[in-house]
């Protein structure tokens, strides 16, 4: 697995990815109500390639193809961490936020799924509420989480 920066050229296979992440990982805490709200399948890549650019955005590839990506703005809030179904447990989304988390300073904010509380509990990371997130009408439960440095 290599590791690197991204480039505006990964946006529609990240979209992709996401998507296909959603739709089964997340299966097992979600509706699928919630689930078509969440991940439309209609994502603005013009909007997403400008965020990516704007924080620290890392993709995970195995051979020429992405199997993960997150990304970090400069206030510490991790904005996004996916790792392809097929690659789950693989220790990929660990080596994505292990940089993510040393490209900046301060605590960590993250708003969590409910499917992964577990992986950010385990590293270091403390619920400090649950929320519900309006999606095209419906309510997605998901927890707001602090690692301390």
């Amino acid at each position: 697995m290599i590791i690197r920066e991204y480039s505006s050229a990964d946006c529609g296979e990240i979209a992709e990815l996401f998507y296909n992440t959603v739709h089964t990982v997340n299966a097992a805490d979600y509706t699928k109500e919630q689930l078509d709200a969440w991940a439309t399948g209609q994502v603005d890549l013009d909007a997403w390639d400008r965020s990516f650019r704007e924080h620290f955005s890392l993709v995970a590839l195995e051979g020429s193809t992405i199997v993960g990506f997150g990304d970090i703005d400069k206030t510490a809030y991790l904005d996004r961490l996916y790792v392809h179904a097929h690659h789950q447990r693989e220790g990929i989304a660990a080596a994505i936020c292990d940089r993510l988390e040393e490209a900046v300073q301060g605590n960590i904010l993250v708003h969590a799924s409910i499917t992964a509380r577990p992986f950010f509990e385990k590293r270091g990371y403390r619920v400090i509420k649950e929320q519900k997130v309006e999606r095209q009408g419906v309510l997605l439960t998901n927890f707001v989480m602090e690692k301390e440095r």
